[in-house]
């Protein structure tokens, strides 16, 4: 990649900004493109956050991302923020048009992506979300509008109750799960938790609740233990790197005006995923 006085800066902000795979994924499509752009990963300390916000005018940045701890906290610093990025209260891209820094939150449109790419439907279906963090905010906004039912399970009952809260005020088919102890019957599962990230975590939820006629998705990039013990019970699965490819993809067109290469970026993400597996 050759820089110049012409290359246009994108990036990412988070903290720890160390396992982001984002950087190689857009560098790889910018280079496809022969697009004259850098994507560069920021390590930005909480208490930073104001200032490297400011640096994205001052530095003419094209763009950026946004991963935690940012996402909730970035909002009130931004000139604008769309609907759907308002609604689930966390922004994930950020674009600078003259000045003006708007706030968008493409992982629930890349999930959607995810799924249709899998030839998933979720129209008519009826879906349980496990967790009610913002990622489960994220999802269920889009998940909602077409899903016969939307199910929603947290160990964290008021928080979960306050997502349901929040839906009901544009949906209808929005309920809490008091209890997963019960036989559950959806036909979309999806684990929006943390839990998976490390080798040694705990399942969301009891494995014995799973039919071979489910869908089940885990939103981390890799095949979770939740995963695999669905796979064995004939489940269809999919893994969450799907929805980092999509969230990507979407974001590279807000920053550019034009569709990235999805194969290019596809191919480069998961080459790293199953180099960092093995």
């Amino acid at each position: 990649m050759d820089v110049s006085g012409k290359t246009r800066i994108a990036g990412i902000f988070g903290y720890p900004i160390e396992h982001t795979l984002s950087p190689m994924m857009h560098n790889a499509a910018f280079q496809a493109l022969g697009l004259d752009m850098c994507y560069v990963p920021f390590k930005v300390l909480p208490e930073a956050l104001p200032d490297a916000v400011k640096a994205i005018r001052s530095l003419n940045m094209t763009g950026v991302n946004i991963t935690v701890p940012h996402k909730e906290k970035v909002i009130p610093l931004l000139d604008k923020v769309n609907e759907e990025a308002a609604f689930i209260g966390a922004v994930n891209t950020i674009t600078n048009t003259e000045g003006m820094l708007t706030g968008f939150n493409t992982d629930g449109r890349g999930f959607l992506s995810s799924l249709a790419e899998e030839g998933i439907s979720i129209e008519g279906n009826n879906i349980l979300i496990i967790g009610a963090g913002g990622a489960s905010r994220a999802v269920s906004y889009y998940l909602s509008e077409k899903a016969s039912s939307l199910s929603l399970f947290d160990t964290d009952r008021p928080k979960a109750q306050k997502l349901v809260n929040d839906l009901c005020m544009i949906r209808s088919n929005v309920s809490l799960v008091g209890d997963m102890g019960n036989k559950i019957q959806p036909d979309i599962v999806i684990n929006a938790t943390p839990l998976g990230l490390k080798p040694d975590d705990p399942l969301p939820f009891n494995p014995d609740l799973i039919t071979s006629k489910m869908v089940i998705c885990d939103l981390v990039y890799k095949k979770t233990g939740l995963l695999k013990e669905a796979e064995l019970r004939g489940a269809k699965i999919i893994e969450g790197s799907g929805m980092l490819l999509w969230q990507g993809v979407l974001a590279f067109e807000l920053w550019t005006g034009v569709k990235p290469p999805v194969d290019t970026m596809r191919d480069t993400l998961l080459s790293k995923i199953r180099g960092a597996a093995t």
